[in-house]
């Protein structure tokens, strides 16, 4: 009997280290770095920028090898066919198993690339960024990944970014004429989170003009939405992918695969960035390091102190604040800090050098949620 009740406690104290053991691997308890301790490793990591080919090709190798971003960024018939369980990585107890109707709306394949004209110079690129066909596509050479921050506000970057071969953007951001000098007005693939739809568009429960109005400053781009990391944000994203192909718009509506997203979750954990969800900013910029020969990335910045020493807006168009704790932006600079230093991919130079004057002086509040490319 003694025996008995031994092994039962036994069994009860596993089951609790097996429990509190799997709760600090999904939350871990770590000590976020100070604004100094950021701000004093920022600066350790000197000035200069110099293209790091041999990073690059490590970052896209390492990237290949966990998340495959070329071939599962996105759902598609392929890599999705009809039974698969796509299971939610942003909730861990739902799934989705893909049947006659969802397998419908998944594009064929999904290689994303720039395609030119023949007969014409190298240089001169062809207007149409569409999926793959029959003939391979090139790696793309020049990425331009633009966050939101408020940073990007009378930066005048956006001739630079206009100059990009591939240009991705967060979260529909406004490309109107104010803001053209800034932040340019050239997409090839640009994010949608399903809480966009929500709130700003009533879910396309009503009138749909509105959204595919909005949608018009994209042009012929690819729409990217996360349709399966919440259940809730299902039914909107698939009532936006039916507004877009039953109009006359030229944008292709892509799915972001959950297994494509959890990977890459576990790679910058892995890396030091603890969060409940990866900025929709890093997830872009993951997968740009894979796919891309060089990476830009602007409007990244997690001070809610401009660089003049006024406050600054937490997007360069509002000054809406995204939910506490949901994202780790302190952790997320650092490692795109130390990328740029170490030549795999650049912050702008122009930014670079605001930015380490602005780390000089003393007193700045860090607040750790300004950058984005934010995930709302």
């Amino acid at each position: 009997m003694l025996v008995r009740c031994c092994r039962v406690k036994l069994s009860v104290w596993a089951a609790l280290c097996v429990l509190v053991i799997g709760w600090f691997y999904v939350f871990p308890v770590y000590r976020l770095p100070s604004d100094k301790e950021i701000v004093e490793e920022v600066l350790g990591l000197g000035e200069a920028w110099k293209k790091n080919q041999t990073g690059i090709d490590l970052y896209r190798n390492l990237l290949t090898e966990c998340c495959n971003p070329r071939w599962m960024f996105a759902v598609t018939k392929e890599n999705a066919p009809i039974g698969k369980v796509l299971w939610y990585d942003g909730e861990y107890y739902y799934s989705h198993t893909v049947n006659d109707e969802t397998y419908s709306v998944f594009v064929q394949e999904a290689e994303l690339g720039v395609r030119r004209s023949r007969g014409t110079p190298d240089a001169y690129l062809h207007s149409v960024y569409r999926l793959r066909t029959t003939t391979p596509l090139k790696p793309l050479k020049k990425c331009a990944v633009v966050g939101n921050g408020g940073i990007l506000r009378h930066s005048k970057c956006g001739r630079d970014i206009n100059q990009a071969d591939f240009i991705m953007r967060c979260n529909l951001p406004p490309l109107t004429k104010e803001y053209l000098e800034d932040v340019g007005n050239k997409t090839h693939l640009v994010t949608a989170n399903p809480s966009i739809i929500e709130k700003r568009f009533q879910g396309l429960l009503w009138s749909r003009k509105a959204f595919l109005d909005y949608l018009k400053a994209y042009g012929s781009s690819f729409v990217y939405m996360p349709a399966f990391s919440m259940k809730p944000g299902t039914d909107p994203s698939l009532r936006a992918y039916y507004t877009v192909t039953d109009s006359s718009s030229n944008l292709t509506m892509l799915f972001a695969n959950p297994d494509f997203l959890r990977n890459v979750g576990k790679f910058w954990k892995a890396r030091g960035v603890h969060a409940k969800r990866l900025s929709t900013g890093l997830f872009l910029v993951s997968l740009a390091l894979g796919m891309c020969d060089e990476v830009t990335v602007y409007g990244f910045w997690p001070f809610s102190i401009a660089l003049d020493g006024q406050p600054i807006s937490h997007h360069y168009y509002d000054n809406i604040l995204p939910g506490k704790w949901f994202h780790a932006m302190p952790e997320e600079f650092v490692q795109l800090w130390h990328l740029h230093k170490s030549g795999t991919l650049r912050v702008k130079k122009q930014m670079i050098k605001k930015i380490d004057l602005f780390m000089h002086a003393a007193n700045y509040k860090f607040v750790g949620t300004s950058s984005d490319a934010i995930s709302e």
